[in-house]
């Protein structure tokens, strides 16, 4: 029961720096999804029958705030999810290096593939430009880290962990 509060404790969390970060950095035109940097994090901490559910709620969360097509956002990051668990036997993310390398590819796979889910759907394009979402993408790889960290920190060695 103390592993589910420390979890919602992180999901607003999560959605406060998320909703802080995207304003912020809007005003450059960047995209920035710090949501899914938390979720590339409860994934690498959590055992996968909790990790999923987490990311699905976490991209869920993203399309009932949104004005976009509504699931795209559950789907891409549970798609995220799987390539972090997928991931997870070949790199340690304890180390800094693969914190960074993965949630910067991940933010970038989301924005793609968020854009064609969108046009495959409704015919219609949305593309937050290559240099929006790169930049995007950079900012939520800077900040994976610290998102790791707190994760790691808060969740411990609980019974929903991998180590627990």
């Amino acid at each position: 029961m103390w592993s589910f509060a420390k979890l919602v404790f992180l999901f607003v969390l999560a959605t406060v720096f998320h909703w802080a970060f995207a304003s912020i950095f809007s005003y450059w035109g960047l995209s920035v999804n710090i949501l899914l940097a938390f979720a590339a994090a409860f994934c690498a901490v959590l055992k996968p029958a909790f990790g999923y559910p987490v990311a699905f709620i976490c991209g869920l969360f993203l399309d009932f705030f949104g004005t976009k097509l509504f699931g795209n956002n559950a789907f891409t990051f549970t798609v995220c999810a799987c390539i972090v668990y997928g991931l997870s036997e070949r790199f340690d993310f304890e180390a800094v290096f693969p914190q960074v390398v993965t949630v910067f590819g991940l933010v970038f796979l989301a924005g793609v593939l968020n854009s064609l889910l969108f046009l495959w759907f409704t015919s219609a394009a949305m593309w937050p430009g290559f240099w929006g979402l790169l930049g995007g993408a950079l900012i939520s790889a800077f900040f994976a880290p610290a998102v790791f960290w707190l994760v790691r920190r808060t969740l411990g060695k609980g019974a929903v962990c991998r180590q627990g």
